[in-house]
């Protein structure tokens, strides 16, 4: 599953991005968002409630998807 990989890393990112700002909205580089593994990984994540996706490729993280950052030793 490579896309666990990818959600990992998106959460990772996007967890550092929300510590800076909560409601800044992050832009994935073109390559991300075209790609399609990572295309599921965000879908998944979105569904999960833990990624909100202002337009396509523009997201962050929610409260709930910030709270799961913080407990995944992903941040370590």
């Amino acid at each position: 599953m490579f896309w666990g990989s990818i959600q990992n890393e998106l959460l990772l990112t996007l967890g550092h991005f929300y510590e800076q700002d909560p409601d800044h909205f992050l832009r994935l580089p073109k390559q991300t968002v075209d790609s399609s593994l990572a295309r599921v990984a965000l879908a998944e994540l979105r569904n999960e409630g833990y990624v909100e996706e202002q337009v396509r490729g523009e997201v962050r993280l929610t409260p709930m998807g910030y709270k799961v950052y913080k407990s995944k030793p992903l941040h370590a």
